[in-house]
């Protein structure tokens, strides 16, 4: 079920469930999880991308095996807030994943949320190799982030 509103999102999530963060790339997918009070995200893993049923059936063992109630998608628009082929691609993985996941999906803007998982592992001394492996679910942190803390100003 795929809802463009985070306040039909939150409506939908169910109780004392974490929810995870995604971050699709064309080459990856950076996977983040929050607890389950929905407080902070924590980066997970990045799953190398290879046809879209095997990507599927990964995404769907992590969902399982955490017990994940929803799952929010980085929609990575352009800088003036258009959508185009990537927003476009991102909208087809979630209709798609749709039908094999009964959960709640919905998006969260991901303009910079790369830029500022870059400066975080700069700030940590990551080496280049180091930061190309870690990137993806940084980023997925950060928009799984943003969509908590809108969540917890919509609870507040």
């Amino acid at each position: 079920m795929i809802l463009d509103e985070i306040e039909d999102f939150a409506a939908a999530l169910p109780p004392m469930r974490a929810i995870a963060g995604l971050d699709l790339g064309t080459k990856t997918i950076g996977v983040a999880l929050s607890d389950r009070l929905l407080t902070v995200a924590t980066p997970l893993e990045t799953i190398k991308r290879k046809k879209f049923t095997e990507d599927a059936q990964r995404l769907q063992a992590i969902l399982s095996a955490r017990e994940i109630g929803g799952i929010v998608l980085g929609l990575p628009r352009n800088m003036d807030g258009s959508e185009g082929p990537r927003c476009q691609s991102t909208r087809a993985f979630a209709r798609n994943f749709a039908q094999l996941w009964d959960g709640p999906l919905t998006f969260w803007d991901e303009r910079l949320s790369t830029v500022a998982a870059e400066r975080t592992l700069l700030e940590a001394d990551t080496s280049r190799k180091k930061r190309a492996e870690l990137i993806d679910h940084v980023a997925a942190s950060y928009i799984l982030q943003g969509a908590l803390d809108r969540l917890r100003h919509l609870r507040g």
